[in-house]
């Protein structure tokens, strides 16, 4: 007999056990299903931007990351000689944290944990079937066969997703046609500054420490673009090339992990099939630039983690969900353009330098070079009004303000110290804030049909805050973006 869940994900990344943690926290009864028996222990991405701190700090979870990742206040585009400056965002998060993939699933892991999640490693999924009140999966566990029925199935199993092909989702895109390599290993003689990029005519290499006497090298060359994926990486095969681009080989060895790397390209045709959804690289692959992908794919999930738990829990109507495919494909189709822009920009050819040195050039005028850091950092995704009906005012809504992410603030209290806006945020419900001095006047009604959590509170408008000067409140969604405003 097969064992029911209200939720099965297939993944143990940092997308599927962000997921989990989010389903858990709204009561959610969710599982984890890994095909590996053990943790990865070599770390594809390094950083957490600014948004996904964001995103940790809504749930109150942001000092142990910060604890374990060492804050950088410059990102990069291309690897161009213009650093991004992320130290003028409007975020409480002025920087990219450099943690290594490992720590940030270790430690979403055991907050998984921590609120009753089973991550059950050695199960491979080999069989989906759909029907009308759920989704059976089936497969290879570390103690035989399995077979479980979920109200709903999220596959977060990574670029080659058993969850996406069993579902039958197509997953246009673009081919492997160029690769790069990285190597983590010991330097005898590292740079003198702590993390270089080097580009010219002869190719790229970016040198950034990972660790107590461990740099990570990244190298673009020009002449080992068109090995092939399967062919394993050699130290030899390093030196070689960063010498080559560089004119010294660092005293590289030791290696702890050679990879290679391409450049294929894919977005799922949607992001739902029924009562399945795909989120981070199930939904979405390309080219590592920006260190984009991981952070992606945890927003992915918290924008799924809450509707998905107000269907499950709440009564909410299923519709609910066609709107996380809504919001969140364009901002696949966005990284995916974002990517092929990074990736033209690291050849080697006369054209590419010349373009990468005018691009340069242009990222030192103020206002470019923050839109751009806003775009890597994910602070500038917004979303169309939401289908869910408004508070019963009697004032005019604000459409401006529907969708739009709310940056971190203290709300001043009548009778207490200041609240920062995401702890009233930190229990995953919403956020029905009164904004004003009149403290009297009760709270808006707010009944949509079924039954979400909510806060409720009211503040004074923050001093520092003129933008929300005429507003008399706002409904926050679960993931801190302004469901609607209305006036005062």
């Amino acid at each position: 007999m097969a064992e029911v869940l209200e939720v099965a994900v297939v993944g143990a990344g940092p997308t599927g056990l962000w997921l989990a943690c989010e389903l858990a926290l709204a009561g959610v009864r969710v599982e984890v299903f890994e095909r590996r028996a053990e943790p990865v222990r070599e770390s594809r991405a390094l950083t957490l931007h600014p948004r996904s701190l964001e995103v940790l700090a809504l749930r109150g979870l942001e000092g142990r990351f910060l604890e374990q990742g060492r804050p950088l206040p410059t990102g990069h585009f291309a690897m161009l000689d213009t650093r991004l400056d992320f130290s003028v965002l409007d975020t409480r998060f002025p920087y990219t944290l450099f943690i290594p993939q490992a720590v940030t699933e270790a430690l979403l892991e055991a907050r998984a944990r921590e609120l009753g999640v089973a991550v059950r490693r050695s199960h491979t999924v080999e069989a989906l079937r759909q029907e009308r009140d759920g989704v059976e999966l089936e497969g290879a566990g570390d103690t035989g066969a399995f077979r479980i029925r979920a109200r709903f199935v999220v596959g977060a199993d990574g670029a080659r997703s058993a969850v996406r092909r069993l579902a039958g989702i197509p997953f246009p895109g673009t081919d492997v046609t160029r690769t790069a390599m990285l190597g983590d290993v010991t330097l005898g003689a590292p740079p003198s500054q702590p993390a270089i990029g080097i580009s010219n005519a002869r190719g790229g290499v970016m040198v950034v420490p990972m660790a107590p006497g461990i740099h990570r090298i990244v190298v673009n060359d020009p002449l080992r673009e068109q090995v092939p994926l399967r062919e394993p990486v050699t130290l030899e095969e390093l030196r070689d090339s960063v010498t080559r681009i560089t004119g010294r080989d660092f005293a590289m060895r030791e290696p702890r992990w050679l990879s290679r790397f391409g450049n294929e390209t894919r977005l799922a045709e949607r992001y739902r099939e029924g009562r399945v959804l795909l989120a981070g690289d199930a939904a979405h692959i390309h080219f590592p630039a920006g260190g984009q992908g991981l952070n992606v794919g945890l927003q992915d999930a918290m924008n799924l983690g809450w509707k998905l738990a107000a269907v499950v829990k709440n009564g909410a109507p299923e519709a609910l969900l066609d709107s996380y495919s809504r919001e969140r494909r364009p901002v696949g189709e966005a990284l995916l353009t974002n990517t092929r822009a990074q990736t033209a920009l690291m050849g080697a050819t006369e054209e590419t330098l010349a373009l990468r040195s005018l691009l340069s050039d242009l990222l030192r005028e103020p206002w470019l070079n923050r839109q751009l850091a806003n775009n890597i950092g994910a602070l500038d995704v917004g979303y169309a009004p939401l289908e869910v009906p408004a508070p019963e005012v009697d004032t005019p809504l604000l459409p401006g303000w529907s969708g739009r992410r709310l940056a971190d603030m203290p709300l001043p209290q009548e009778d207490r110290a200041e609240v920062p806006l995401y702890a009233a945020l930190h229990a995953g419900q919403w956020l029905l804030l009164g904004l004003g001095t009149d403290s009297s006047r009760p709270l808006p009604r707010w009944e949509p049909g079924w039954r979400p959590p909510v806060t409720r509170l009211r503040t004074r408008i923050p001093a520092a805050r003129e933008d929300l000067q005429g507003l008399g409140g706002m409904l926050v969604r679960p993931d801190g973006h302004v469901a609607c405003a209305w006036a005062a």
